[in-house]
């Protein structure tokens, strides 16, 4: 289903699109959820599309546009077995301020992986968000019932990020970047994101090819939580190829078992995955047990082992 066309025009809202920031946008949202089935491992998706963006800006990221990516992504999933609910749209206005922000604190620049893996790094000195970050995202997403359980598509004008490439033993260097989309992994923030905001997913640019894979590619780090990587590919901050779904390029595989770094059984651990019964009742896989980074216990035996690089 593509919501290009004038798809837009529908009305008709789930009880759970009545809270939060803005106002609801009139799609129909039961015909767009009408493939989905009780019993299946299923995950709510919310989207925030502010209604201030600049023109030039709103060319990169229409509603139209996100919306495509998610039901792409939701073909990807449901590849499977995960469904992808939308059960809320909505726009409104955002503080100019806060549509441009840097994710991380001052402080998390540090260079990470010389004596220790990155996912390693990370859970000693998980990512924070800055200040800004946090305003931007409290201002839009809000909290609400299950909000701590939901995915949050926070579409904004430019989110940089700054990490370091390492030159030699000695050297790094410093890269600050405007992105695309980012996922503010677990891996990365573990619990440092106050927990009703954790589900944030933004998106700045999906104007770019391939963009049709970006929605896909961002849900995957955050459910599945773990880095650019692909089988004999280990994380890093930038890792090409037209396979995995978890590197940058045309691919979607979500592979299994340990040649497969455990992709595809990590994504059922989600702690955003549940089962609806017939009378409407949710049931949530576990919650994480450490604060959600890639060797958190609910991810025993999913785990892959690799050196600082």
């Amino acid at each position: 289903m593509s919501v290009h066309g004038g798809q837009l025009t529908q009305t008709g809202h789930s009880a759970e699109d009545r809270s939060g920031w803005g106002i609801p946008v009139p799609i129909d949202l039961e015909s767009l959820n009408a493939d989905l089935e009780d019993g299946q491992a299923t995950v709510d998706i919310g989207i925030f599309h502010p209604s201030n963006l600049e023109p030039a800006h709103r060319q990169r990221v229409e509603l139209e546009t996100v919306i495509d990516g998610v039901l792409e992504a939701r073909r990807i999933f449901a590849l499977v077995g995960l469904q992808l609910a939308v059960v809320s749209v909505r726009t409104g206005l955002v503080d100019p301020e806060l549509l441009v922000f840097h994710a991380e604190a001052p402080g998390s620049e540090l260079p990470r992986g010389r004596y220790a893996n990155l996912y390693k790094e990370s859970q000693k000195r998980p990512s924070r968000l800055s200040s800004t970050a946090l305003a931007a995202l409290e201002s839009v997403i809000g909290n609400g019932p299950d909000h701590d359980r939901r995915i949050h598509l926070v579409v904004l004008e430019d989110v940089f990020i700054s990490f370091h490439d390492r030159i030699d033993e000695r050297t790094w260097q410093l890269k600050t970047i405007a992105t695309n989309a980012l996922s503010f992994p677990a891996y990365t923030h573990r619990d440092t994101i106050p927990r009703h905001l954790r589900g944030v997913i933004t998106l700045t640019n999906l104007g770019r090819p391939q963009s049709w894979k970006t929605v896909a590619h961002e849900l995957g780090h955050k459910l599945i939580n773990a880095s650019h990587e692909y089988r004999d590919s280990d994380p890093q901050h930038e890792a090409y190829g037209d396979e995995g779904l978890l590197q940058y390029g045309s691919g979607t595989d979500i592979p299994s078992g340990r040649d497969g770094r455990f992709h595809r059984e990590r994504l059922h651990r989600s702690p955003f995955i549940y089962r609806r019964d017939a009378s409407g009742s949710k049931t949530w896989n576990p919650d994480y047990l450490d604060g959600g980074g890639y060797y958190d216990p609910i991810y025993e035996g999913l785990t892959v082992g690799f050196d600082p690089s």
